[in-house]
């Protein structure tokens, strides 16, 4: 078979199978294209399209057994492909994965090489912390786009920091990124001016129907209930309220939330927040000034009962009296 129809023959099997994607493809072809071009030791952005090129050769009969047998476990294990190469690409950049982190895919990776939050940076911008590292790789991607600052990454699980190790010293950045192991912002060296935050936000309903090669992943990164809510804001409230200490003047706070919108403004209806555009669009991730912050704190918690009965419970809280949390 040729290396198109190794792929073709790959796409039909993870159709077939059900998989899920989401872990750097969204579709079957692009998933098969991927674990038959890393396979074969070939560049993922390999052109396929050319009759005469890469797609037309044909690999040896040991490759095509490897490849079949990478196929094998992607569909029985059902674990992302990355964990089984170990690779993840994001923003054009490799990063080392296995599963004592989650797949990095976060949508701030853009918002940092496209230069989109500039705008609110300045030339006094220097001290960054990346919160719930994981793999390390937006410390890495913001060291990388603004060679002036230096960053702090924090994780509260001591395996993801092992991971993103690995990965800050692939990148020999170890004279700007420092490693620190923090639940939440109780262990930081700020004042910062700039704080990245993808955190665990998933909601309970979510957690519980995720398919199987989310539920591969740490759930301590994704679930974000930790604290016994329900709404996927737990780790966020808890942020929210102890964030503007941490924060110089004119500081910003990066924060993604998925597919919580709806649940956020329903924790923070009074809040000030930019919604920033994203190729997921513009509900993914969110801005807040210190300032923002500072008058959150000072406004009264809205009453009980003022939003859908899944947050109720929990949004009398709001930033002023957030729950505890131990979620990275």
């Amino acid at each position: 078979m040729t290396v198109f129809e190794l792929i073709a023959a790959g796409e039909r099997q993870l159709s077939a199978a059900g998989v899920a994607f989401g872990h750097g493809t969204s579709n079957a072809f692009d998933e098969a294209a991927w674990l038959v071009l890393w396979q074969l030791g070939l560049p993922l952005d390999t052109p396929l399209d050319d009759p005469n090129g890469v797609s037309s050769q044909i690999p040896s009969d040991r490759q095509q057994q490897q490849i079949a047998e990478l196929f094998r476990q992607r569909i029985e294990s059902r674990k992302p492909a990355a964990y089984l190469t170990q690779e993840a690409w994001l923003q054009g950049h490799a990063f080392y994965v296995d599963e004592r982190v989650i797949v990095p895919r976060s949508l701030i990776a853009e918002l940092l090489v496209s230069g989109a939050i500039d705008p609110w940076l300045s030339a006094a911008t220097h001290r960054v912390l990346d919160l719930c590292t994981g793999n390390g790789s937006l410390a890495v991607l913001a060291a990388l786009a603004y060679p002036e600052i230096k960053v702090d990454a924090s994780d509260i699980s001591v395996d993801a920091l092992a991971v993103a190790r690995i990965n800050v010293d692939r990148y020999q950045l170890q004279q700007r990124i420092t490693l620190l192991t923090s639940n939440g912002l109780a262990s930081v060296h700020g004042p910062y001016d700039l704080i990245l935050c993808n955190p665990p936000y998933v909601n309970a309903g979510s957690m519980a129907s995720l398919p199987a090669e989310y539920r591969a992943e740490p759930a301590l990164a994704l679930d974000g209930n930790a604290a016994g809510g329900s709404d996927g804001m737990d780790f966020i409230r808890q942020l929210l309220h102890d964030a503007s200490p941490h924060m110089t003047e004119q500081a910003v706070l990066l924060l993604e939330i998925g597919h919580e919108r709806q649940h956020f403004e329903a924790a923070f209806p009074r809040l000030e927040a930019v919604w920033l555009e994203t190729s997921a669009g513009a509900d993914q991730v969110l801005l807040l000034t210190r300032q923002a912050l500072l008058a959150q704190h000072k406004r009264r918690p809205d009453s009980p009962g003022r939003s859908n009965p899944q947050t109720t419970a929990t949004q009398e809280d709001d930033v002023a009296q957030p729950q505890p949390n131990p979620a990275p």
